[in-house]
């Protein structure tokens, strides 16, 4: 099966894992495992809005100088930073320079700490599709989105989130766990 690979390590992965081995880890210990708690899915919701037009493996090698410079993504931290963080960040090149996500970033900590404490993962989970989806046998079966994840994009931007846009909100159900589209044949698949 070609959506599936063995790698290196002898071990058949989601083809898109199996040389890299940042990637390799991330896919065996990170995505499509159910992920709860606001500061966490903050951080993945900060990622996914950085992750933007760029690959995956770019904000990866990339997220320890985005937790230090994001204070761990601690929203009350991020929500109090200041146009002189902003530019501080804006020179940071251990970091993704994009003023627009920087400021949205900064803009979605002030939304998630005006809301309840569990109200983050309250709300993006009430997305999740219901358990019983058919696995993919391949990544053409995989969507980039859906109407979850539409209605998810729907919710946070009339909230005021930005970066939240439908298919990045779909990488964010499948990062979190929402939902899990690890191909047939894959080791995570057992």
């Amino acid at each position: 099966m070609r959506d599936v690979r063995i790698g290196g390590d002898g071990i058949a992965r989601c083809a898109w894992a199996a040389e890299d081995a940042e990637y390799q880890r991330y896919h065996d210990e990170e995505w499509g495992r159910p992920l709860h708690g606001d500061r966490a899915l903050f951080e993945k919701m900060s990622l996914e809005g950085f992750q933007a037009g760029l690959s995956w493996i770019t904000i990866l090698r990339k997220r320890p100088r985005f937790r230090e410079v994001f204070a761990g993504f601690e929203p009350a931290t991020v929500a109090a930073f200041t146009s002189e963080d902003v530019e501080r960040l804006m020179t940071d090149a251990g970091i993704i320079r994009n003023r627009s996500k920087i400021e949205a970033t900064i803009s979605n900590a002030r939304l998630v700490r005006e809301m309840g404490d569990g109200d983050l993962d309250a709300l993006l989970w009430s997305f999740a599709p219901p358990d019983g989806r058919a696995r993919p046998r391949s990544f053409a079966e995989v969507p980039a989105v859906t109407p979850d994840s539409a209605a998810m994009s729907k919710a946070l931007r009339k909230l005021g989130f930005r970066f939240v846009g439908p298919t990045t909100m779909y990488a964010l159900m499948q990062s979190a766990g929402m939902v899990d589209d690890h191909v047939e044949g894959c080791w995570r698949t057992q």
